[in-house]
């Protein structure tokens, strides 16, 4: 459910509540999709180690392929979504539904390091297109008690989506099936995606796109390169040596996100509609969201990606054994989740800044407890318990967002969950890949990556201490947004179903 805050008014049903709940095998192909693009980053996790001596892939290198995914997949995300209004959900659906089996299957057979980094972006392009559907398809197919239904089992599938990725991740290359090694880990999505291909063109109803949605190429452009020029000297800096193009791609980077600022603004005052619209942005609450949700993630994707390596590295684990390591700390993570509803409303946004600090002071034992153990593996839950209450953030935020820019600020905040993870990635990863290098030893490395994810935490926090301050001076009167509130038509409808859990590493 989403709340928004709005002047008290009665509310017309909408016409989707009117259309017939669709059948369940439409709704498994759909979910089958949304859970293969989010097992997608966490399954290649327990892989890298496997992966780094198969390949002889460096430290930017395994960066890049955990990255690249949820880079590519964090700029298109809104533009797939209103791709999907201009050409119908379905037929954008099937597009990266084909596009991201195809992907998996150049993945899995990739002969080297360059081209499997390709072929992840890809799969991000294509994940792109497939999941902002998913939502859309469910509103504009089921209704009522059936449509609660698809939605809770929706929030199933984005919570369970990251246990399973790690624990499944282990169990394939452990298993080693036809001596494949790392490579099943894509593989594994092929015949699932050809089949909910055949499926879905029995079981998905058709539907038209409609005329006059912009998809604002020259801001997708900018924001583009912006983020690339951005993430790319961090990750390959330290392997080349910090040379000067790194300094100067930072600096353009910044450059270039003023240019986006500029260019939306342009955008908007043609009368159309921006990828980030200002007036969004200006929402109460929504800026020092947008802080946490982009360093709350961070903290969670750097730490997932490192502690996979220090797990492999110095505590010898197989790559059955770490990905099964995490189960109690992603557990814990949707525990919280699952649960935070259930408390008084006045309590939501407090919770979040009190769970950010809860998981910094937890990072900073990483380094202690890195010898391994029950203590060790009872940290890493302590830190998901901790970590949970970014499920919290979008929907506190959206209670103050007026419902008609429900779509379009739900829509950024993903984004930003997304961009987060890439930045996590490539900025405390790099910390411990260094770490290691220098000092011989992932143990070592598990000092300074503990002040690294403790430091990004606090900050996280503090920006989280800001959002629950505002929020408790707001009066409005908050009134339930259901599903039958927001137009299932809406190009880039992007609409939140609690828990949200980070699709990241």
């Amino acid at each position: 459910m989403v709340e928004a805050t709005h002047t008290s008014r009665t509310r017309a049903p909408h016409p989707a509540t009117e259309r017939p709940a669709a059948g369940g095998a439409l709704l498994a192909v759909i979910l089958l999709g949304q859970f293969m693009a989010i097992l997608d980053v966490s399954i290649v996790n327990v892989a890298l180690p496997t992966l780094r001596t198969d390949l002889d892939v460096s430290g930017a290198g395994l960066q890049l392929i955990v990255a690249g995914y949820v880079l590519s997949y964090a700029v298109l995300l809104i533009t797939g979504a209103r791709l999907g209004g201009m050409f119908g959900h379905r037929r954008v659906f099937n597009a990266g539904l084909a596009g991201f089996t195809v992907a998996s299957l150049a993945c899995g057979l990739a002969p080297g390091t360059s081209s499997l980094i390709a072929f992840r972006f890809l799969q991000g392009v294509s994940a792109a297109l497939m999941t902002p559907q998913v939502m859309s398809l469910i509103q504009r197919n089921f209704a009522g008690a059936a449509r609660m239904r698809a939605l809770g089992y929706f929030s199933a599938v984005i919570a369970g989506g990251v246990v399973v990725g790690q624990a499944a991740g282990g169990l394939l290359v452990s298993a080693n099936l036809f001596d494949a090694g790392w490579r099943t880990v894509f593989l594994v999505n092929v015949p699932i995606g050809v089949l909910l291909l055949v499926v879905g063109r029995r079981v998905m109803p058709s539907d038209e796109g409609r005329a006059g949605v912009d998809l604002d190429i020259p801001g997708l452009l900018v924001l583009s390169a912006a983020v690339l020029l951005f993430v790319m000297p961090l990750i390959l800096g330290h392997e080349l040596g910090w040379p000067a193009w790194t300094a100067v791609s930072l600096a353009a980077s910044v450059v270039l996100f003023v240019v986006f600022v500029l260019v939306e603004r342009w955008v908007a005052a043609r009368g159309r509609r921006p990828l980030i619209s200002g007036r969004v942005l200006r929402a109460p609450g929504l800026l020092p969201a947008a802080g946490t949700l982009l360093l709350g993630p961070a903290s969670w994707a750097g730490f997932l990606f490192t502690t996979t390596l220090h797990l492999q590295g110095d505590l010898g684990m197989s790559p059955l054994r770490s990905g099964l390591a995490f189960v109690p700390c992603v557990v814990a993570f949707a525990a919280v989740g699952l649960s935070w509803q259930r408390l008084p409303s006045s309590w939501h946004a407090n919770l979040i800044p009190v769970g950010l600090v809860f998981a910094a002071v937890s990072y900073l034992f990483l380094g202690p407890l890195a010898g391994g153990g029950a203590r060790y593996e009872i940290l890493t839950a302590l830190i998901g318990l901790g970590l949970g209450v970014m499920s919290i953030i979008i929907s506190v935020t959206l209670e103050h967002v007026p419902v008609e820019d429900a779509a379009d600020a739900s829509g950024l905040l993903l984004t930003l969950m997304q961009l987060g993870q890439v930045i996590g990635i490539a900025t405390v990863g790099t910390v411990f890949l260094t770490t290691a290098a220098d000092g011989g030893s992932t143990r070592d490395a598990e000092y300074s990556t503990g002040w690294a994810l403790a430091a990004v935490a606090f900050v996280a926090a503090a920006s989280a201490l800001l959002l629950a301050r505002r929020r408790g001076r707001q009066l409005r009167v908050v009134v339930p947004v259901q599903a039958h509130d927001v137009d299932p038509d809406r190009a880039d409808q992007v609409i939140v179903a609690a828990p949200t859990v980070p699709t990241g590493a």
